[in-house]
């Protein structure tokens, strides 16, 4: 079995979601032998963000890149999401890991009733936090958000 774990937070040592994450991490580790765990860290390593160049993939580089992170998300049985609430949302880094790994044809595809998952099977475990008086709150669009993908 596969796990991807990924982390996103800013905050390194201090952060809520990281240690979450890795916990989460910890107890499949004991629980399923032999599992694989490939890990990003979109901090230390974030994926540059979308631009005309990426989306009509004329940089070979940044191609490559692109489908290295598209492969890795599809090799994952498991896939833990570190995600941070910054100003209402998720990080701009999680959200550039995301837009590799959301490709029509690959990941979804259009159906008359809208948009229909192709990578099933994947169980995804997201380790939300949030500073400040959020709880309940309109305010929260990380889990919203993150639960439509």
């Amino acid at each position: 079995m596969k796990m991807l774990h990924i982390d996103s937070s800013a905050l390194g040592a201090q952060s809520v979601t990281r240690e979450i994450s890795a916990a989460i991490v910890a107890r499949w580790q004991d629980a399923v032998p032999g599992l694989a765990v490939a890990y990003r860290d979109l901090d230390a390593c974030p994926l540059p963000h979308l631009s005309g160049g990426s989306l009509a993939k004329a940089n070979p580089t940044e191609v490559a890149d692109a489908e290295g992170v598209l492969s890795q998300f599809l090799d994952a049985d498991v896939v833990v999401i570190g995600a941070p609430m910054y100003n209402f949302a998720i990080p701009s880094t999680l959200k550039a890991w995301i837009d590799r790994v959301t490709v029509a044809g690959k990941t979804f595809h259009y159906t008359e009733a809208g948009p229909e998952g192709l990578a099933g099977g994947k169980r995804v475990i997201v380790a939300s936090g949030r500073g400040g008086l959020h709880a309940g709150a309109p305010s929260d669009f990380v889990e919203p958000y993150l639960s439509r993908l």
